[in-house]
């Protein structure tokens, strides 16, 4: 397995990353969820990724419970907040929903932190200071270790570093795009000149076009399966 750094950050992760995305909670239990960890991580995966909003928060309880058996020093979990529930704060990325939301991750997945934290989307509605000043509180806390976006446009990154630099807040380290041979200009375009510019690293989700690129559909794909993928 080979380790890079994230960007110009100091952390290394796995070039192969471990998710919980559809599958926790919904496909497999617990007892199959601490068999595929564990052989991910001896076949040398330590990055672990997850979100508030799998499986309405299952997910992390799931990955919590299965993470207590290694060292957490070991471990690079990661999480996303955006979608938290059905009120009219758990949704969003105001400084009430970030940080309410965190620390209701940090509850499920039985940790005192994660290495990186996620703006899941975008968020029109709240002002990017207010979210730069929230990540910065966050980081600073000792509640994550880096934080970063997913799904972003390059001009939303680009904000995110300037009201950084006006603010004099910790800066967003990474981005986590869609990113298959089927998804390729997203990444390939926009973001790998600003990740260039601001030393920024990337994860990214699907790499394999929800299972397309896997080989377990060479007979076919379900017409339901086909539809959610293509959506």
């Amino acid at each position: 397995m080979h380790y890079n750094n994230l960007g110009k950050a100091g952390i290394k992760i796995s070039e192969i990353s471990f998710g919980s995305w559809i599958t926790f909670g919904k496909q497999i239990d617990l007892n199959a969820i601490k068999a595929l960890m564990h052989a991910a991580f001896d076949h040398g995966i330590n990055f672990f990724d997850n979100a508030e909003g799998y499986a309405h928060g299952e997910a992390e309880t799931l990955m919590g419970k299965a993470l207590k058996e290694f060292r957490r020093e070991d471990l690079v979990v990661s999480t996303k907040i955006f979608w938290g529930g059905n009120g009219p704060n758990d949704t969003g990325l105001s400084r009430k929903h970030l940080l309410e939301g965190t620390k209701n991750s940090l509850k499920r997945l039985n940790m005192d932190y994660v290495d990186l934290l996620f703006c899941h989307r975008p968020d029109p509605n709240t002002p990017i200071e207010e979210t730069v000043l929230a990540m910065d509180y966050l980081v600073r806390s000792g509640f994550a270790f880096y934080w970063g976006t997913s799904e972003w446009s390059a001009d939303q990154i680009i904000a995110a570093h300037h009201a950084a630099e006006k603010l004099n807040c910790i800066k967003p380290t990474m981005e986590q795009p869609k990113y298959n041979l089927f998804s390729r200009e997203h990444l390939e375009k926009d973001y790998l000149p600003l990740f260039e510019k601001y030393g920024m690293g990337t994860t990214i989700w699907s790499p394999l076009a929800s299972g397309i690129l896997s080989g377990k559909y060479e007979h076919g794909i379900p017409r339901d399966r086909l539809a959610g993928i293509l959506k």
